[in-house]
């Protein structure tokens, strides 16, 4: 048997576990640790030391008590399940710190007994971003997802849990919260909550239980419902539940209202209702405080609108006229204008109008409406008078303007994207560990693109006439059914098969064919605070070259720009999108291009690169113009962490379709690019005031 396949000896373990954890620094005691891994074959003691390295790197202290553990964990544990474990426990760090991380490991029989849990579970992280979108697409109110003890509503807002298990396989315990958050929308969506839940049960000696009878006999009607409006989604649901017929036939028609539910509690007060799996909890304590501040909120928000529209179309509220004193003679009024709502096609929309003439609503109008309506049933007549002047203080329905430092204050992620970050020596990644925030660059004088281009008015002609010649390219298709000229390589061939007795083809012909460019590129440029100066200047030029000859081109471009500090301050900058065009604001816009803070550069990858999977095209290129390498604030990431993480989001990318390329003007890329970027994916340019002429000029060689 060759050595390296022999047991490590205890002496060997011993120096092995003294060097990985730094015992004259840490005092950790590592005997017993080689002492317990002597017996294993060498397979099994390399994939312990492994681990404990990987998770070494996250903390000393979590890997020691891992390296305690694992030994007496191998007969309980596949391979795969003691991986999980070692992730979980690193992720635990990440997000709560090291104490609950230390638990995660210390309670091994915790971690196994909800092994099916986090096999086959799915995390609220998972399926919030999915669900999010479902629910935008359903009608009625505006909703937001968010995580709870429990799956509830409160009409505004749909909980699930941080974990969803209760069925064996992934994709059933997705598919459970997809019809969680359906039946959440059908009560809002329905009316469920139309009723008054402080006094509609008082007359039962049980309230409880009265209420246990309303929910079950709902969710029957509800369940129609969702029958007639989601079909697909139902039948899912059945076969999660294995949903039978009821015997309430009143509430399965379309006309069935809550209240037909309330009148049917009674006859099934001592029933007892299976629960269904997706039928979520009723706490009708955050409904009913949830509501009642909407409805005061709403009726506020729509009469201050409704003045504003008479306002626009040239009329204004006319206020209470007193009555006339004793013996005065009663004065001639105008009549106010009246508002009205009118549901339409079988209660699924409405017409607003004004004086029996129906009017446009803006869109906010129609989401307050719809909101309303689905609170009350319809619009009650004293919401639709609209507001005298001062009625309301203003601070209790205008929107507070966004700061415009999003990170100003006490830090918070609401709005923000969250990114996971490839820990290399982990070989996992770091959980929603980059909190990312798009920010409108301030624009500058636009005038600046015009002085660019003058100061290389002899290069711009040089490039905009290859660029011409590039989009007039005709490409010669040869084989042709039809055509412009006779293809003599195709009439050679197709004469020497009549000759042989084989039949002729008739694909004979050439034919001058415009080549079609279908190519989208993100341009990603370093914001960072090393660019001050003359490399800044360069970029904004290139920018402005690039610009004017992608323009002669039509390919459709996006220019962000990236900087930041640290992993909870990542930003990116809006310079131009894929729709803007390439107007006085767009240039203002690159004008406005100023170093910022640091390089964090995975994460602007990640976020850039989903930006540019939404782009139907058939080449996609995501160029960077940077001056250095990956790097943040006194951070790990100015280490190979940071080069490897760039690293693994370029392999993201490219696994999507992406082409990434970088340009860079550090003298030290070529120590760091290949290894990022491959050998052929990236340049060079030692002297920044090339770096115009020299973008343009790579561009054209990256789609040709």
């Amino acid at each position: 048997m060759k050595s390296a396949w022999l047991p490590r000896s205890y002496d060997a373990l011993l120096l092995h576990l003294e060097a990985l954890y730094e015992i004259e620094f840490t005092f950790l005691k590592v005997e017993k640790l080689a002492e317990g891994l002597r017996p294993l074959d060498r397979d099994t003691q390399d994939f312990i030391l492994g681990w404990a390295a990987r998770l070494n790197s996250t903390n000393v202290y979590i890997s020691h008590e891992f390296t305690i553990r694992v030994v007496d964990a191998l007969d309980k544990m596949e391979r795969r399940v003691i991986e999980a474990w070692a992730v979980r426990a690193a992720d635990t760090f990440d997000r709560l710190g090291l104490r609950p991380a230390l638990e995660v490991i210390q309670k091994v029989d915790s971690f196994l007994a909800n092994t099916h849990t986090l096999a086959e579970g799915v995390t609220f992280e998972e399926v919030e971003p999915i669900l999010s979108t479902f629910v935008c697409g359903l009608s009625g109110r505006r909703l937001k997802l968010a995580q709870g003890e429990s799956v509830y509503t409160d009409s505004e807002t749909l909980y699930l849990p941080n974990i969803s298990a209760r069925l064996e396989k992934a994709k059933d315990n997705f598919l459970l919260c997809k019809a969680q958050v359906a039946f959440m929308w059908a009560q809002i969506r329905f009316g469920s909550f139309r009723v008054d839940f402080a006094t509609a049960f008082d007359a039962y000696p049980d309230k409880e239980q009265a209420l246990a009878a309303f929910h079950a006999l709902d969710t029957l009607r509800l369940e129609g419902c969702l029958a007639r409006e989601l079909p697909g989604l139902w039948r899912d649901m059945q076969r999660l539940d294995g949903v039978k017929g009821v015997e309430f036939p009143r509430l399965q028609s379309p006309d069935a209202t809550v209240q037909d539910v309330l009148e049917l509690v009674p006859q099934v007060l001592h029933r007892d209702f299976p629960q269904r799996i997706y039928q979520p909890a009723l706490n009708p304590e955050a409904i009913s405080a949830c509501m009642l501040a909407r409805m005061e909120r709403e009726k506020i928000l729509l009469r201050v609108k409704l003045a504003e529209m008479l306002k626009e179309l040239g009329e204004t509220p006319h206020p209470p006229t007193p009555s006339p004193s004793e013996g005065e003679e009663e004065k001639e009024v105008a009549t106010p204008p009246e508002f009205e709502v009118k549901e339409t096609l079988e209660g699924a929309g409405f017409e607003l109008t004004l004086d029996d003439k129906p009017i446009a609503p803006p869109d906010e109008v129609k989401d307050l409406i719809t909101s309303i309506m689905l609170d009350w049933g319809d619009v009650p007549p004293e919401f639709l008078v609209p507001a005298g002047p001062g009625e309301y203080d203003p601070s209790l329905y205008e929107k507070k303007e966004n700061d415009s430092d999003p990170w100003k204050g006490i830090y918070h992620e609401d709005g923000a994207f969250l990114y996971d970050e490839w820990d290399n020596a982990r070989q996992h990644y770091r959980k929603h560990w980059c909190v990312l925030r798009e920010i409108d660059i301030p624009p500058a004088d636009p005038a600046y693109v015009g002085l660019a281009l003058q100061k290389h008015q002899g290069m711009v002609k040089h490039l905009r006439r290859t660029f011409e010649a590039m989009r007039d390219e005709n490409r010669l298709l040869k084989r042709q059914v039809q055509g412009d000229d006779v293809d003599i390589d195709a009439l050679v061939e197709a004469l020497a098969d009549c000759r042989d007795g084989r039949e002729m083809s008739d694909k004979l012909f050439m034919h001058q064919h415009r080549a079609d460019r279908n190519i989208a590129v993100m341009l990603m440029v370093d914001m960072s605070g090393s660019t001050k100066g003359w490399i800044n200047d360069a970029i904004r030029e290139s920018l402005v070259m690039l610009c004017e000859v992608l323009e002669t081109l039509g390919d459709r471009y996006a220019i962000y720009g990236f900087s930041g500090i640290g992993r909870k301050r990542c930003e990116i900058y809006r310079i131009k999108t894929f729709e803007d065009p390439y107007n006085a604001d767009t240039k203002a816009r690159i004008a406005g291009i100023v170093p910022k803070d640091y390089t964090r550069m995975g994460v602007a990858i990640r976020h850039l690169s989903q930006k540019l999977n939404t782009i139907d095209a058939k080449t996609r290129l995501l160029i960077t113009l940077s001056d250095g390498k990956p790097e943040d604030y006194f951070d790990i990431y100015n280490t190979q962490y940071g080069i490897e993480d760039t690293r693994q989001a370029l392999f993201e990318a490219r696994r999507t379709g992406i082409h990434p390329f970088c340009i860079t003007i550090d003298k030290h890329g070529k120590d760091y690019l290949p290894h990022m970027y491959g050998h052929a994916n990236w340049v060079e340019i030692d002297d920044v005031k090339k770096l115009p002429l020299k973008v343009a000029d790579i561009y054209r060689r990256l789609t040709t």
